[in-house]
């Protein structure tokens, strides 16, 4: 009997789990959505923007030298290549609506999530290589005439930059969406486990 009443405390004893107001979460979850989305729709407008100039820059100069023109076909590329996958990611957030599909969109999400964790480790490097690569072919005309020291300045001053978002904020600006997504996707899991 010690036993069962023992055992009927330590039931007792557990934290209830607590009840997340429905309303308060649907909230937090598109605001965080929006806050991703609003992010992803001006990166989509400075890429598109970006991508004209370059090609008007490629189709109106004239180069003497084909690198600087393969240079920036290279940058070109590159960029439409992240253009068409910050626009997938962008569709993938706005496919579904939370209110309509609470299931789907928290698959949505999580599709989301694993998609752009596996896309962006493989492809950011790709990335920041093809434009490393581009811009060096597009410096070789453009900077033939410069002095020695201002070569040495502009190419140095391109990789710290490449080494610096690489390594400093490349990291950093993941680590938050990530957190950021898990702390949505884990609220959405807990609402959904009340309705079960």
């Amino acid at each position: 009997m010690k036993d069962f009443d023992h055992l009927m405390s330590v039931w007792q004893g557990q934290p209830k789990k607590e009840h997340l107001p429905v309303e308060e979460v649907l909230k937090q979850v598109k605001k965080g959505i929006r806050s991703i989305t609003s992010r992803l729709y001006w990166a989509i407008v400075a890429m598109v923007a970006t991508i004209i100039g370059a090609f008007i820059l490629m189709f109106f100069m004239a180069f003497k030298s084909p690198a600087t023109t393969i240079g920036i076909l290279i940058i070109l590329i590159t960029m439409a290549m992240y253009l068409y996958m910050i626009v997938r990611h962008y569709h993938i957030l706005n496919k579904h609506d939370l209110t309509q599909n609470p299931t789907d969109y928290l698959n949505s999400l999580k599709h989301y999530q694993k998609d752009r964790s596996r896309v962006i480790g493989w492809f950011y490097y790709a990335y920041i290589l093809m434009l490393s690569a581009g811009l060096g072919l597009y410096f070789i005309e453009v900077l033939e005439y410069a002095p020695l020291y201002f070569k040495l300045l502009t190419y140095g001053f391109t990789l710290i930059w490449f080494l610096f978002t690489t390594f400093y904020i490349k990291p950093r600006m993941l680590k938050n969406e990530e957190e950021k997504l898990n702390l949505m996707i884990d609220r959405l899991e807990r609402l959904q486990q009340q309705f079960d």
